[in-house]
């Protein structure tokens, strides 16, 4: 069950970039690299649904300044931070 909805939340994602992404649904460019779709997308592979999905959300929440003029460097974690007691 968790392969098919990691399955469909991967092919939904792939849908939103090859349909234009931000530029096209909410006419913004993406302020990181790699875009917020890309890094949702590789932290789901990574680190699977949950962790993926929040890391994901986590982004886009960093990503509102549609002024931005520099581009932020900003990629996956190669492993999450441990929780603290």
């Amino acid at each position: 069950m968790k392969r098919l909805i990691k399955k469909a939340l991967l092919k939904s994602i792939r849908h939103y970039q090859y349909t234009g992404g931000s530029v096209t649904h909410f006419a913004i460019s993406c302020n990181f690299i790699p875009s917020c779709s890309h890094y949702t997308y590789q932290a789901i592979e990574e680190f699977g649904i949950y962790q993926g999905v929040r890391l994901g959300i986590k982004r886009i929440r960093r990503c509102n300044d549609r002024d931005c003029v520099t581009i932020i460097d900003d990629p996956v974690p190669l492993f999450l931070p441990m929780k603290k007691k």
